[in-house]
């Protein structure tokens, strides 16, 4: 019986070593609602990107919205872009925001109260939500 232990502490050895990559554990897929912040890098919109990706954790914190993900784009195609996509479901993506499409940037009003609508209907967003005189 003594030897059982042993094993066990030894096997547990084996499965967590910090420089083994075939012990690490891939994170789980991130849960929805999600938000993705397309942007072109060449356009250097990072400090853009990041900003907005700030601004929208600090109005909807976990758990109304789960993660924000940026992702630099450096393509010709890509050029210009800087999208806000929505995926309220794994398979399914919304386009909350197109600069080219919209004729510019979100302003961060307009862009918290498209993502209410879909994350919390009904809920006030503060000075987001209050008109201009």
């Amino acid at each position: 019986m003594a030897s059982c232990p042993a094993e066990t502490e030894v096997n547990l050895e084996r499965t967590y070593d910090p420089m083994d990559i075939t012990t690490f554990t891939p994170p789980a897929p991130l849960p929805c609602p999600t938000i993705t912040i397309e942007f072109c890098d060449r356009c250097r919109w990072l400090h853009r990107a990041t900003w907005v990706q700030t601004e929208l954790l600090l109005t909807f914190p976990p758990p109304v919205v789960k993660a924000i993900t940026i992702i630099p784009l450096n393509m010709d195609d890509t050029a210009g872009r800087f999208r806000v996509w929505l995926s309220l479901a794994p398979d399914a993506l919304e386009l909350i925001w197109d600069r080219k499409v919209e004729g510019g940037f979100p302003e961060l009003k307009v862009l918290k109260q498209r993502i209410r609508d879909h994350v919390q209907p009904g809920v006030f967003l503060g000075h987001s939500d209050k008109k201009s005189v």
